[in-house]
This record gives structure tokens, C-alpha cells and sequence, in this order.
């Protein structure tokens, strides 16, 4: 009886002391890599907050073309949304903001078969100044009526 004690009193020491070990060794990791999410979210949630500004006042009226387009653009919507809600990590959050720009694509295309101007000022610069993959940026071709992004 008189081991029994002191053991026990050991073995709740020895589990408060690597709790408190595990909780500061994942806060430091939550720090260091906190900083490069948030970012990862505050961007893909731009570029989704812009899709969605963008299909708000469209309307493609009898044309088919813009109304694929519109289409399209409306799925990426949808799906980066989606996306956005769901994702945890910054690869997660990069996937939703390029779908968002996919979707930016087929605005401009649908905008373009209406004969209106490509977007606001500076959208086309905007667009890939900041983009990781400028260098495999993809294109979006309009053929009769039908349109697709290709890289």
C-alpha cells in the first residue's frame, strides 16, 4: 500500500508533463505554419469572392456560347466554393482558388461572346501576376458554341 501512492502520484505527473510537451510542440508547429494558411485561405477566398461578383450581373440572353460559358463559370463557382469550405491545408486552398480562376476564365470568355469588355481594369494583369503557375497558365478556346480550358 505504501508503493501505491507515490506511483500513482508518478504516473499522473509523467501524463500531465507530456501533454503539456505535446500541446507547446504542436503550437509552435500551428505557429510556424499558421501564417502560410491563412494566407493560402484569405487568397483563395479572394478569388472566389470574385468569381461570384463577376456571375452576378450576367445574364447571356439567347446566346448559347455565352450561355455555356455562364455555365461553366457558375460550376466552377459552385465547386470552389465547395473547395473553400472544406480545405485545410494551403495545397487544398491553392486548388480552390484555381478553380475560381478557371471559372474568372469562362466569365471572360462568356463576357466576350456578349461583345463586353473582358472585365474590370486590370483583371487581365491581376490574373497571373500573383499566379504560382504563370508558366503553365491555361487557355480558354471558344469553338463554335462550344468552349473547353486546355493547358
Amino acid at each position: 500500500m505504501g508503493i501505491v501512492v507515490p506511483l500513482t502520484l508518478l504516473l499522473i505527473v509523467g501524463a500531465v508533463a507530456s501533454v503539456v510537451l505535446l500541446r507547446r510542440q504542436a503550437g509552435t508547429h500551428m505557429v510556424a505554419s499558421g501564417l502560410a494558411g491563412l494566407d493560402a485561405e484569405v487568397e483563395a477566398n479572394r478569388w472566389v469572392v470574385r468569381l461570384g461578383g463577376s456571375l452576378a450581373g450576367l445574364r447571356p440572353g439567347a446566346d448559347e456560347a455565352a450561355a455555356r460559358a455562364l455555365a461553366e463559370a457558375t460550376g466552377r463557382h459552385h465547386a470552389a466554393r465547395g473547395q473553400l469550405a472544406t480545405a485545410r491545408t494551403p495545397a487544398e486552398y491553392a486548388l480552390a482558388r484555381q478553380t475560381a480562376v478557371e471559372g474568372l476564365q469562362y466569365v471572360s470568355a462568356a463576357r466576350s461572346a456578349l461583345g463586353l469588355a473582358s472585365g474590370p481594369p486590370g483583371a487581365d494583369a491581376d490574373s497571373g501576376a500573383d499566379d504560382p503557375n504563370e508558366g503553365t497558365a491555361r487557355q480558354l478556346l471558344g469553338v463554335g458554341g462550344r468552349f473547353g480550358v486546355t493547358a
